[in-house]
This record gives C-alpha cells, sequence and structure tokens, in this order.
C-alpha cells in the first residue's frame, strides 16, 4: 500500500462525505466528496496560526520599545522669529579658527567705538 491510501480513513465506498486525511496523529484535512466530485479541504491549524499571531505581536512590542528618541525635541519658533529648541543642548565651541579662514588668511570683523 502507498503512503496516501494509509493515511485516508477508512469509509465505505457507496457513502458521500468528508475522508478525513491525517498524517500521523494529526489530521490534515479532508476529501469532501458529493455529486460535483471530490475536493481536498485543508484543515485549519489554529495553534500554528496563534503562535505566529503571537511571535509577530512580540516582534512589533520589541521594535516599539526599542526605538530611539530623536536627538532634539519639539522645534517652535518665537515671535521675533527666534528659534526654541526642546531637549537640546548647546553646541560645542570650536576651538581655533576653521581651515579656509586660515587659509584666506582671513580677519575678524570688530566694531571699534
Amino acid at each position: 500500500m502507498n503512503r496516501l491510501s494509509e493515511t485516508l480513513t477508512s469509509v465505505p465506498a457507496d457513502k458521500s462525505g468528508p475522508r478525513p486525511v491525517r498524517h500521523g496523529q494529526r489530521e490534515i484535512g479532508a476529501y469532501a466528496t458529493g455529486p460535483d466530485g471530490t475536493v481536498f479541504v485543508p484543515a485549519v491549524d489554529v495553534t500554528t496560526i496563534a503562535v505566529a499571531a503571537l511571535g509577530t505581536a512580540a516582534l512589533i512590542a520589541v521594535a516599539v520599545s526599542a526605538r530611539r528618541r530623536p536627538a532634539i525635541g519639539a522645534v517652535t519658533m518665537g515671535p521675533g522669529g527666534w528659534v526654541s529648541l526642546r531637549r537640546s543642548t548647546a553646541p560645542p565651541l570650536r576651538a581655533g579658527r576653521p581651515w579656509w579662514a586660515r587659509l584666506l588668511g582671513a580677519r575678524r570683523l570688530v566694531v571699534q567705538h
């Protein structure tokens, strides 16, 4: 006997209706026999669907919780055109002159009184 005939549950040949198909102890579907012919109807494995849904939900929860905060908070503009940055610090001061100022030999503009 071939493997497919071993997996079919024995049902009398004259009876029309579903014939369950098993793989070991697990039911994987059924052959529905009727006046229109025979059709294979796969079984829905609820356990596998539930485990996949829980795994997906866990991955989404980890991804959302691991998301980094932005470097600065809200940026707002005041009435005079000044800009306010929330949750930020002052930028570090540069040590020395920029390379282009040294290259050009530029001098600082200083107001003399």
